[in-house]
């Protein structure tokens, strides 16, 4: 059965809307949280090959890129019990659970190591979480799970798959990193 992308559509042409009005971060991260909602409250938009998990390593799939690179929209697949390292984005994110349940840690830098910051949060299907080097961009997020995948989705400020951005361990070494993407095609968002 073929997804119906019409959610999809919608998501990138009101976002494309938003990006057009060169808003300050504060306030386009109020206008694209709600956009991020409704993604989310549904599945069925989300072609079954932009879902595929792989037993080794978390899978992150190009949805959209902005063609002036404003903004990007990724599917992330996390097999049960995969994890992100330690790690900073660059750019503004609003990330959302699609399905199953992700945990998050936030870090932060201080005396040349990292410590963890607040409490670890459990994001829950529908649940939405917002990161950028303004208001905290250095977490670690793993599935919740250790017997069930778990998808979400992630708008970012930018073409995350060719920024360089940086990982790090928690004595505060840091490895410089492109992140890619697992698959060369997005979805076709006319299909019906």
């Amino acid at each position: 059965m073929m997804a119906n992308t019409a959610m999809l559509r919608s998501f990138i042409s009101e976002m494309t809307v938003i990006a057009d009005l060169g808003l300050d971060e504060p306030t386009l991260l109020d206008h694209a949280k709600p956009l991020m909602q409704r993604l989310l409250s549904n599945d069925e938009w989300l072609p079954s090959a932009f879902a595929e998990p792989d037993e080794q390593h978390y899978r992150q799939y190009l949805l959209h890129c902005d063609p002036l690179e404003r903004f990007s929209l990724v599917s992330f697949v996390w097999g049960p019990g995969q994890k992100t390292p330690i790690h900073d984005h660059t750019v503004w994110g609003v990330l959302g659970v699609l399905r199953g349940a992700e945990v998050s840690q936030r870090f932060v830098a201080g005396e040349g190591v990292f410590h963890e910051q607040g409490a670890v949060e459990v994001l829950d299907a529908g649940a939405i979480d917002m990161v950028s080097p303004s208001i905290g961009d250095i977490h670690k997020v793993w599935n919740s799970s250790n017997s069930k995948p778990a998808v979400s989705i992630h708008l970012y400020g930018g073409n995350i798959g060719t920024i360089k951005r940086h990982s790090f361990d928690t004595e505060g070494v840091s490895k410089t990193f492109t992140s890619g993407y697992s698959s060369n095609v997005v979805p076709n968002v006319w299909s019906l």
